[in-house]
């Protein structure tokens, strides 16, 4: 028996591994999808419109069963908008985690308890604080000996104020990382900017940004406006402009372009009744069973701004929402004369809604007649709105990993915060360890601000080109499309302003005359100047093909050619490489996952498919087939004409069937008649079967077990026949081989008896 090699059972753990990660997976899907808090249920966040974003089916009539073009139209479009609620929700629960400070949380206690070891283990073990400040008046006296009064007082001066923050508590990481401290407060100040920046704009009347205090007035309003702002905010109230923004801008608005081939606005009097409509039907007012509706419909209209709020509530407290009578599925006898036949509880659904809108009014009835029929260009459409949320869901996933990473690096910072300060109380080099530790602290704040104010910015661009764009839906996704990579480019310029500040700020402390490093090439006016302007280059990559050929090298040349940024006001290969890099980035665990899967799927293929065994190989492990389908050439001589088959297809060494005699005849030995015979009878179903399938690896090791399995059982009898004959027939020559092996040994021993 062949034993494996590592690579087959490297295989082999592989494909075990995948198949229960994914059977863990999709029971967690299926366990979400049932209403539990499954692995993808973070993912389902609330819209602008207070509605679940698994609400948003993008869904259309596909008409009769064989309309081919028509369903595949459809499945197409909600495939593509399935991903699209998918990307949107991954960006906003991003935002949303990163924004709780998870890394600061965790790391605030291991980061307080280091900073007291290293204190005790090295500052107050050394003596540090003392030694320093004693050799840094020394150094000032030197200076003021020089004739250098100025900077020699400058440096005693800024060793005592540095002195006295190591002694404070203000670079404890217990204050720096608590709730009350400054990065902390810059958070809060950050998500009122946000707050402010979504409330300065008119979103049509899909973002309310009220709060608590609305229905109230007089003293009543004034405390509860005076208790909200004593009221830290959370993560969930900091991350919802910025989620309210995008899934406004893309799954709300752009469900409604593509679904009804325009955006509802319950501001106008005329698309109120087809907007009381739309909320019933992403809410889940169609869907039978025991759902808290009554909660869901007060929750879409209280996001509703204006005179349409009223009329929203209205509209459905007047409607009864006990469970409507939903269509009848379609009889079986009836689905090839149906138009458009009903086949399951989604089609009922969707059936119901397309009548309650009709009866919503002129805008009601064209939203019902767009949303019935699909058609490509909706299928394009889509695709256009999959790629604009890859384009501006990578910018708040990109936010994500620089809020995290920042976390991270604060942590750090905090933890050496007072070993830093004690010893860049000595003047010189190591003054450059404050500065340094310094910039860190103001770039975290930045970036803080940065995400806060670009993203709601970033949203009402977005909304303005749904809003006010073209009339084509086209070309709004066109557009769309242009914005999301100008935004990434804009997005990736604001982080690079902010890092080459803090850059740019220690930098310029190395060549200060007091608080600089004082070192023979860092007094230069020219030095400082050259490194500073040094330190705001960025990389920005290059769009420009390499050493590509044929037509890869003519796409590189023609993207170079559009990244030339000649007679430009901005450098348009630096936005479009600082583009592709910002999304490479927000998209990087989007590829992982896409990595994880094609791993996965070349571990399944190699189990299932295999390598192709060369030709010689696979005729060897085929079975013979009847002579009426055997390739020419392969019979012998006559093997056909006489019925003898002892010779058939002898280079083919595959399994025989059981009970087939030598001349490949099979008998029923209950009735006697003839079952098959190669030599007229068309070859077998499963020989042929076999033959075809023996080049996939999956069915050698399937066909291999299976035979195992059925001689171990059923076939145990003739099994045992078979080993019995041949232990028979192995014993019968193992005797003839001693019967030879004792006539030589006898010949051998004449042959010494006749020596003489």
């Amino acid at each position: 028996m062949r034993r494996l090699d590592r690579g087959s059972l490297r295989t082999a753990g592989c494909a075990v591994v995948v198949a229960g990660v994914f059977l863990l997976v999709n029971a967690q899907v299926a366990y979400a999808a049932d209403g539990g808090d499954g692995l993808l249920s973070p993912l389902n966040v609330d819209s602008s419109e207070g509605a679940p974003i698994d609400g948003y089916e993008l869904s259309a009539q596909g008409g009769s069963v064989f309309a081919l073009k028509s369903n595949a139209y459809a499945f197409i479009m909600s495939g593509l908008f399935t991903l699209v609620r998918l990307v949107v929700g991954l960006a906003c629960w991003a935002i949303e985690f990163a924004f709780r400070f998870p890394l600061i949380k965790l790391l605030a206690d291991p980061a307080q308890r280091a900073a007291d070891s290293y204190n005790h283990a090295v500052v107050d073990t050394l003596g540090l604080k003392g030694l320093l400040l004693a050799w840094a008046f020394a150094f000032g006296l030197v200076l003021f000996v020089r004739g250098k009064v100025s900077k020699g007082l400058g440096e005693i001066m800024l060793t005592l104020v540095i002195a006295a923050f190591a002694a404070s508590v203000f670079v404890r990481p217990d204050y720096l990382l608590a709730e009350s401290g400054p990065l902390a407060q810059s958070e809060q100040a950050a998500a009122q900017v946000a707050q402010a920046t979504v409330d300065s704009h008119n979103w049509g009347g899909k973002i309310s940004s009220g709060g608590p205090c609305d229905d109230l007035a007089g003293n009543a309003e004034l405390r509860c406006l005076q208790r909200d702002d004593d009221t830290p905010l959370s993560s969930t109230e900091v991350a919802r402009p910025i989620q309210d923004s995008i899934t406004n801008a893309l799954i709300v608005k752009g469900y409604m372009l593509l679904e009804y081939g325009r955006v509802l606005d319950p501001g106008k009097a005329s698309d109120r009744q087809a907007y009381a409509v739309h909320l019933k039907w992403v809410i889940g007012g169609y869907k039978p069973g025991p759902v808290a509706k009554d909660e869901k419909a007060v929750k879409a209209c209280a996001r509703i701004r204006g005179p349409a709020r009223p009329y929203c509530e209205r509209s459905f407290r007047d409607q009864a929402w006990e469970d409507r009578k939903l269509p009848e599925l379609t009889p079986g006898g009836q689905l090839l004369d149906s138009a458009t036949p009903i086949l399951g509880s989604e089609d009922a659904q969707f059936a119901a809604f397309l009548e309650d809108m009709k009866k919503a009014g002129p805008v009601g009835k064209a939203c019902a007649d767009y949303a019935a029929e699909p058609t490509g260009w909706r299928a394009s459409g889509a695709l256009m709105l999959l790629i604009a949320a890859l384009l501006i869901c990578a910018i708040p996933l990109s936010a994500a990993v620089v809020l995290l990473g920042t976390q991270a690096a604060d942590a750090a910072a905090a933890a050496v915060g007072g070993v830093t300060l004690v010893w860049a109380m000595l003047p010189g080099p190591s003054r450059q360890a404050v500065w340094k530790w310094l910039a860190l602290l103001a770039m975290s704040i930045a970036l803080m601000f940065v995400t806060c104010m670009f993203l709601p910015f970033y949203g009402i661009g977005i909304d303005a080109v749904f809003t006010d764009g073209p009339q084509l839906p086209a070309e709004r996704l066109l557009a769309l499309d242009i914005l999301g990579i100008v935004g990434a480019a804009a997005h990736r310029q604001l982080l690079r302003s902010v890092t080459t500040f803090g850059h740019r700020l220690a930098i310029r402390m190395r060549y200060a005359k007091v608080g600089g490093t004082h070192l023979p090439g860092d007094t230069s006016e020219f030095g400082a100047a050259l490194a500073v302007h040094m330190a705001g280059l960025g990389s920005g990559g290059s769009m420009s093909g390499g050493s590509w050929l044929g037509t890869r090298h003519r796409i590189m040349q023609s993207v170079s050619g559009l990244s030339d940024g000649t007679g430009m006001p901005l450098n348009s290969g630096r936005i479009l490489s600082d583009a592709g890099a910002e999304v490479s980035r927000g998209l990087a665990p989007l590829g992982l996952a896409v990595g994880g899967a094609r791993l996965a799927a070349r571990g399944a293929w190699g189990l299932v498919v295999g390598r192709r065994p060369e030709e010689a190989e696979l005729e060897r492990l085929r079975k013979p087939v009847a002579d009426v389908d055997a390739p020419p050439g392969s019979l012998p001589a006559g093997a056909g004409s006489n019925g003898q088959s002892a010779g058939r297809m002898p280079h083919r060494g595959g399994p025989s069937d059981r009970y087939r005699d030598a001349e490949g005849q099979i008998w029923d030995q209950d009735r006697g008649d003839i079952l098959h015979d190669q030599a007229t009878d068309r070859t077998l179903l499963s020989t042929r079967a076999h033959n075809r399938l023996v080049r996939l690896r999956g069915y050698r090791m399937l066909h291999r077990s299976g035979r195992l399995a059925y001689g171990a059982t059923l076939g145990l009898p003739r099994t045992l026949g078979s080993a019995r004959t041949r232990s028979s027939q192995y014993r019968e020559d193992v005797a003839q081989q001693l019967r030879v092996w004792g006539h030589t040994a006898r010949q051998d021993r004449h042959g010494w008896r006749r020596r003489p």
